[in-house]
């Protein structure tokens, strides 16, 4: 008798925490949204207002399903497995076998490294043009520059991941404040620039076309939160159990409406503020949306507060992302030794890793390539690999998936995901 009113409570405890909201479902939509809004969010306005309104527009209509349907996918994966608690390295492990679970850990790390890069040159810029526009001080040769900044952020490193962690979830809701202090500071300089030729001259719908084209994987970039997601999934898993996956979908359409609202409303102020002739300068110049608005508009708030901004949000962000790309590059030389028959120490393995990290991102900030290419080429598409494609092949082969199947969602998601992989076939060609 005892043991069935047990079961009782706990079946009722399950259903009450299904049916409402905790603190700590609060906590994990929060976090889901501040570890998408970053410094990925600082490149979106450039791509999304130089192909001119209609580009604009359909970012705006595709931002939110593109990102709850391709998010809710991974975490339905990641509670797929027949073990709960099982990370996403797992799952692939158990539906794919160990083969495939050696290519995602392979994917995992190409979708984080290059983000690194990416950083690694943003940073170098921003610094760069802060000393010589807002300093007035001649900045040193871009070598020496990449050099000591990428030598302050690996020693900031050594202070500990935890430390790291900590300092980065501090970060994320002050950077959000002062992007909408931004944006609302910027509507008064709204003007019709955009509106002036919503079909442009030159390309006319072949403009467009490319335009829409190549926003999606600066999208994927900008929006992507899927580092989180197994952690958020298995989190969610002990406590709702096998309610889980429904309370995962609430707490992340919540999430991402904020997430939306708020990028596209800072998106849209910024491009409203500007013309496509100026995107089109802040992309040739190779700078983030504040670093340009700090040296087009001449007012202090806007060139002292924008520049510093940009430089603690990248900064962020390139340290969460330096945690993820060390790890992953730990795994993969790892997995190669232990192929060969050999064992690294430890200390070996973090002192080559370091430098490994150190040589590479500073020798691509000191070439500068463009950064939203580098997104649109690599960072984009791969995510998009792992984000979108992964997750709905899931649904069509993995037997504990299939009860997804035949969504409209899917094929959305699915359609998304090839065409922003299909970014990699374009800067090929060019």
């Amino acid at each position: 008798m005892d043991t069935v009113k047990n079961n009782t409570a706990n079946h009722s405890a399950i259903k009450t925490a299904k049916m409402g909201w905790s603190k700590n479902d609060t906590v994990w939509a929060l976090g889901l949204y501040g570890t998408a809004v970053g410094a990925g969010t600082l490149f979106l306005p450039i791509n999304a207002g130089v192909g001119g309104l209609i580009p604009l527009v359909v970012m705006a209509i595709l931002a939110l399903p593109m990102t709850f349907f391709a998010h809710r996918g991974m975490t339905r994966f990641v509670l797929s497995s027949s073990n709960p608690g099982a990370d996403i390295t797992e799952v692939v492990e158990e539906h794919f076998g160990t083969g495939m679970g050696k290519v995602i850990t392979l994917l995992y790390f190409f979708a984080i490294y290059p983000i690194l890069l990416v950083y690694s040159v943003a940073l170098t810029n921003t610094v760069e043009s802060f000393m010589a526009h807002q300093l007035n001080v001649a900045p040193p040769s871009r070598a020496v520059l990449a050099l000591a900044l990428i030598v302050g952020l690996m020693a900031i490193v050594r202070l500990g991941e935890q430390l790291i962690i900590k300092a980065m979830s501090v970060l994320v809701f002050p950077f959000v404040a002062v992007l909408l202090m931004l944006a609302l500071y910027l509507v008064p300089h709204w003007n019709g620039a955009i509106f002036d030729q919503v079909i442009p001259t030159e390309g006319g719908a072949y403009t467009i076309f490319m335009a829409v084209w190549l926003i999606l994987p600066v999208m994927v970039f900008s929006f992507n939160h899927s580092p989180v997601i197994s952690s958020f999934a298995v989190a969610k898993q002990k406590e709702y159990r096998e309610n889980a996956e429904k309370q995962c979908s609430r707490i992340l359409i919540r999430s991402h409406i904020m997430m939306v609202a708020t990028v596209m409303f800072f998106v849209f102020s910024c491009v409203l503020s500007l013309s496509p002739a100026n995107l089109a300068e802040a992309k040739a110049q190779n700078v983030s949306i504040l670093t340009y608005l700090a040296n087009y508009f001449e007012t202090p708030v806007i060139a002292y507060v924008a520049p510093i901004v940009a430089i603690i949000a990248i900064t962020k962000s390139f340290l969460g992302h330096y945690l993820g790309a060390s790890e992953g590059f730990n795994g993969l030389v790892i997995k190669v030794a232990r192929s060969q028959g050999k064992k690294i120490k430890p200390k070996a393995l973090d002192t080559f890793t370091a430098l490994f990290m150190l040589v590479t991102t500073w020798a691509v900030a000191t070439i500068n390539p463009s950064i939203l290419g580098m997104i649109e080429s690599l960072g984009g598409p791969i995510i998009a690999m792992l984000l979108f494609i992964m997750p709905i092949y899931a649904i069509n082969k993995v037997p504990s998936m299939r009860q997804y199947s035949g969504a409209l969602s899917n094929v959305f998601v699915m359609v998304i995901g090839l065409i922003s992989i299909s970014a990699i076939f374009y800067s090929l060609a060019q």
